[in-house]
């Protein structure tokens, strides 16, 4: 007999005590509550906590089981006295349960009888044998019941303070250890001064065996009461929904990267901007905020928060949304060039017109510079440069440079984006663009403790769970070397920044920041992404419905929030040094011979040079195209030869040369630019091919000519560019003759719908031709 109750005493606790659902529940990186939602069974009850705080021990005990650390799960004193206590029929009725029979009857939701109080007390004494005391305590606080639909202490510390456990008061915890003794007679919605006599007799009983001191205990009386019960915290909605949609894991407790106080702080700010964007029809914006040393996420807000109007769509999270980068991704393809050899930091790139098959691409500003470096290109976020460097790098080799440095969504061949993928033509997440970026500067950051040799485990995506580690590469390839990440943050921070924080440079305690705006096609999306040592900041601005705005650009509407973001961040320099901004390489960089005009390597004809610090590849960069020799008279005015002049009264000299086309913008903004000097009368034009050069139309060319007022159709403007400017050029087209022009070389024609070729002729019978189609419809 004593054997079969023994088996039976072994397995009479079941293995789970309690398998009620849980609320999911998702904490900062220190434990507070960021957002919590209701069980199944409309309970808040929340996951089991093993900590458990002091407070509560000694008030749950010295209340429910003074002798909880001593006896073996049944208390016989207590025992004995309720039942003569209850035998007397004086007071109130006493049950003598200990806090691990309390345990069992809330397990098996057992009513109080007789025959259940012997059977609780035999479970009590098998739960004492299986579980220390401190996890019996932690399985009372998270499972007894503490008013309503309130379940556990946490629940209960939220639901009625506001705050987690280990932050409440001795007024307060006193106040939540009374409650399960009776949560459905008193709770803080009712009975009120019943709840404060077993509070305030609970203070005396603290302070009685020296838990509290006299004056605690008065002044723990003098607080509050709870009122009606307090929405928990809803503060990380978006991130809520996207760790539930990947979690692979059945768990509904989850600590996180997120700062709670950073992360209400980007909150407040995204909302306040929204007040006034919605004003011109834009409704929505997401801010993310990384650790670049670990690629945490501290704050992630997919959008506004706005519950009420559905229109805003303010439910959709706009982190995790595919969307047209704008201009966002061109410090990659200038970092790429770089790093390759095939550009280096202030090398001159085309800015003039130019034709992509039916799309002519524009700057943002529909001006030209005509030259202009390759920084100061990226700086400014030049379309027509960033196109130009893009045909060089090939459209190929960038679709896969973005793929190896973390952009997941490119799940279309590199054919189908085509040139557009630097200009915003394919879509990047949020997540992924922040996370390029902070790969990017971790790369820069390391690159000392590396010796200059890039590890790939610096690449690597964000992260938003607190106990992730080791998260794998984005490539094993990595595409960027840390110099050339340098110079490309070198430009970003040269980006002319909105408002006062354009004088930003005038104030020792502004930060300095590596950054970059986007704005999509049609005014869709407005971007702009922020990096410094500590921390890059990604904001986007736009509608989740795809409308456009006028005015909706990067600039205007997203920059503003990314520095009052920046504001919030702390300045203090990495690994406490002196300096808030990148060092600079100290491996894996080379010295090359720069020309001071163009920007490339020098070659041998480049009179003005400077051996500049350079990334490692830049010994291979091509050597300057634009100086060459040319003969000039004793005087240096004019150009001459062997055929006009003696050798003997000729000067040697270099010269900065660009193409007619370039020289035509570029000498419009650098004053000091000198044209080649005209030749000699009576010298023959050696090069003179290259004196005449048509800028518009651009090579087959598709022209709409659109209709005027009186139902005529209205005239295209030509134009083009001669090395001398007072010569004279003959305009015809079709063999028919236009024109003649002189200093301004514009004519403005009435072409018929079809296909024709334009003919320029000079002075000297120097030609070039064109041919560019007149359609019927815009395309």
């Amino acid at each position: 007999m004593l054997v079969l109750f023994l088996v039976w005493f072994y397995f009479s606790l079941p293995n789970v005590l309690f398998n009620k659902p849980t609320s999911y529940i998702l904490e900062d990186k220190n434990g507070i509550l960021l957002n919590a939602t209701i069980t199944s069974d409309g309970q808040w009850r929340f996951p089991y906590n093993e900590k458990v705080p002091t407070k509560f021990i000694a008030c749950i005990t010295t209340f429910e089981d003074k002798r909880f650390f001593y006896h073996p799960g049944v208390d016989p004193i207590a025992f004995g006295r309720a039942v003569m206590k209850n035998i007397k029929g004086k007071g109130n009725t006493q049950g003598g349960s200990t806090i691990s029979m309390q345990v069992i009857r809330i397990a098996q939701q057992n009513n109080r009888n007789i025959w259940n109080k012997i059977k609780e007390s035999i479970l009590a004494v098998r739960l004492e044998c299986r579980y220390s005391k401190k996890s019996i305590l932690a399985l009372y606080a998270s499972n007894a019941p503490f008013g309503g639909n309130v379940v556990g202490l946490d629940a209960a510390a939220w639901r009625y303070y506001g705050t987690s456990p280990d932050k409440l008061s001795w007024g307060q915890m006193a106040t939540l250890a009374v409650l399960p003794n009776a949560p459905s007679l008193v709770h803080p919605g009712k009975n009120r001064d019943a709840l404060l006599r077993k509070r305030n007799s609970l203070l005396d009983k603290l302070q009685a065996e020296k838990n509290i001191s006299q004056q605690d205990c008065e002044l723990a009386k003098l607080e509050p009461l709870p009122g009606v019960p307090l929405p928990l915290p809803q503060n990380s909605t978006h991130l809520f929904q996207r760790i539930k949609k990947e979690s692979k894991e059945p768990v509904t407790k989850v600590a996180t990267t997120i700062d709670n106080a950073l992360q209400k702080n980007v909150a407040a700010i995204l909302q306040q901007h929204q007040s006034v964007l919605k004003g011109n029809g834009i409704n929505n914006a997401c801010a993310l905020v990384l650790d670049v040393e670990t690629g945490n996420a501290l704050a992630y807000v997919g959008n506004i928060s706005d519950r009420n109007n559905k229109e805003m769509e303010s439910d959709v999270d706009v982190i995790g949304a595919r969307r047209s980068p704008g201009s966002a991704l061109k410090p990659v393809l200038y970092a790429a060039m770089l790093s390759d050899g095939l550009l280096l930091p202030h090398s001159l790139i085309a800015d003039v017109p130019m034709q992509i098959g039916d799309y002519a691409p524009k700057n943002f500003d529909l001006g030209y510079d005509g030259a202009v470096p390759a920084a100061n290109a990226l700086a400014r976020s030049l379309n027509i440069p960033a196109l130009k460097m893009l045909q060089q790098y090939k459209y190929q080799r960038f679709y896969e440079t973005l793929k190896q440095c973390g952009i997941t969504t490119l799940n279309r061949s590199a054919e189908n984006y085509g040139l557009s993928l630097v200009l915003g033509g394919c879509e990047v997440t949020m997540w992924d663009m922040a996370g390029l970026y902070a790969s990017m500067a971790r790369t820069l950051n390391h690159q000392t403790a590396n010796k200059g040799i890039s590890n790939p485990k610096d690449f690597h995506p964000p992260n938003y769970l607190k106990q992730t580690s080791n998260l794998k590469p984005s490539t094993l390839n990595l595409p960027l070397d840390a110099t050339s990440i340098y110079f490309t943050f070198q430009a970003m921070k040269e980006v002319m920044r909105p408002g006062e924080e354009g004088l930003w440079q005038q104030f020792s305690s502004s930060q300095t920041i590596a950054w970059k705006t986007g704005t999509s096609f049609g005014f869709r999306d407005g971007w702009a992404v922020g990096v410094t040592p500590k921390y890059v900041v990604c904001v986007w601005v736009g509608n989740t419905d795809g409308e456009g705005r006028p005015d909706l650009v990067g600039i205007k509407t997203a920059a503003p929030i990314l520095f009052d973001i920046f504001r919030l961040l702390p300045t203090g320099s990495l690994n406490g040094g002196q300096t808030s901004w990148f060092q600079r390489p100290l491996y894996n960089f080379s010295y090359v011979p720069v020309c001071r005009q163009s920007g490339y390597r020098a070659n041998m004809d480049c009179d003005v040079t400077d051996t500049l610090f350079m990334p490692p590849n830049a010994v291979k960069a091509p050597l300057c195209p634009y100086h060459r020799m040319i003969n000039v008279d004793i005087t240096g005015t004019y150009r001459v030869n062997a055929n006009c002049e003696s050798p003997s009264s000729m000067q040697h000299k270099s010269w900065f040369v660009l193409s007619p086309a370039m020289e035509f913008y570029f000498k419009q903004k650098s004053a000091d630019y000198k044209p080649l000097p005209p030749f000699k009368p009576g010298c023959e034009l050696s090069d003179a091919g290259k004196s005449i050069e048509i800028i518009y139309p651009i090579p087959e060319a598709k022209i709409y000519v659109p209709l005027e007022i009186n139902g005529e159709r209205g005239k295209t403007i030509f134009s083009a560019t001669h090395r001398k400017s007072s010569s004279k050029i003959f305009w015809s087209m079709d063999d028919n003759f236009l024109a003649t022009t002189q200093h301004f070389h514009q004519v403005a024609v009435s072409p018929s719908v079809g296909k024709h070729v334009i003919t320029l002729v000079d002075e000297n019978g120097v030609s070039v031709s064109r041919g560019f189609e007149i359609v019927e419809k815009e395309k």
